[in-house]
């Protein structure tokens, strides 16, 4: 299969997770109806992205995967026949938690997991707080609709983890993502950060030669701690072909179901007049492993 159509759901969340699951359903029912055959949700789609400030009695929003969301979402992945992938908070063990991506066959089988391992520390996303770093390497997800190199919001800055997802077969770089202003910057920073954000996961498709698909939420969510002004996340979820070339995107002020058709072999045709892999210096980059050249 070298066509594939596909689905980003640009969504806004609430408090409620039960609302925003049904939510979320009723979007993928809305893709499939129009032949997406893999549809991917933004990052921690069950919730308010409650990372904004620290708070202990979060942690009990956490689930065991398998566990009652992945029951739910499995159950969306089979009724609508489609490669699912999902973003939840895990509990693997009293006091241990993960950012993990959940990919569902159409069966509503698992196919497998990613537990994110680039976890940020900033004004507004306290992710250390919440998240250890996964565990699980950089490891394409095989479905019925290709090999899916599943990757988390901040993993997406690091060509490092793109690489690798490549080098191991990823017929597509996803990056399921909640990244928004802050409201104090001006407009033109706000706009630097939105092109820059676009520019990197660009630039990991030229230099892979691969597909790259990145859903973000949207809408304004108020940090109850006051200590920021809460975040306007930015939405413009896109799908950029093996040139960098966009091949379909949102815009950052409502929700939107992105909703494309790629073509898997384009990817080989790319690779072969820009043949990066092949005179990859693999003898020269040891020094990659080291966290600075001093």
């Amino acid at each position: 299969m070298n066509k594939l159509k596909l689905a980003l759901i640009q969504q806004q969340c609430g408090p409620d997770k039960d609302t925003n699951l049904r939510h979320s359903g009723e979007l993928i029912r809305q893709a499939a109806g129009k032949g997406a055959r893999l549809v991917v949700l933004i990052e921690l789609h069950n919730d308010l992205y409650f990372c904004q400030h620290q708070k202990p009695e979060y942690f009990d929003k956490a689930e065991s995967i398998p566990g009652p969301s992945t029951a739910q979402l499995a159950q969306m992945a089979r009724e609508n026949q489609v490669v699912l992938v999902t973003s939840l908070f895990e509990k693997r063990a009293p006091g241990l938690y993960h950012n993990t991506g959940v990919v569902f066959e159409a069966d509503g089988s698992i196919a497998g997991i990613y537990r994110k391992m680039h976890i940020p520390d900033d004004p507004g996303y306290n992710e250390k707080y919440y998240f250890t770093p996964g565990d699980l390497g950089f490891n394409p997800i095989q479905t019925s609709v290709g090999s899916l190199g599943l990757l988390i919001c901040w993993d997406q800055w690091y060509p490092e983890a793109a690489r690798l997802m490549a080098l191991a077969g990823a017929d597509i770089l996803i990056y399921p993502t909640a990244i928004g202003w802050d409201s104090a910057d001006t407009s033109a920073e706000q706009q630097r950060q939105l092109d820059a954000w676009i520019t990197i996961q660009r630039s990991h498709a030229v230099a892979n030669g691969t597909y790259v698909a990145a859903v973000n939420r949207i809408g304004f969510e108020a940090d109850p701690s006051g200590i920021t002004a809460g975040a306007q996340f930015w939405g413009n979820s896109f799908v950029a072909g093996p040139q960098g070339e966009i091949i379909a995107q949102a815009g950052a002020e409502k929700e939107e179901i992105v909703l494309t058709e790629i073509d898997l072999h384009r990817a080989e045709d790319v690779r072969r007049i820009w043949p990066f892999l092949r005179d990859r210096r693999v003898d020269a980059y040891a020094d990659l492993t080291k966290r600075f050249r001093d």
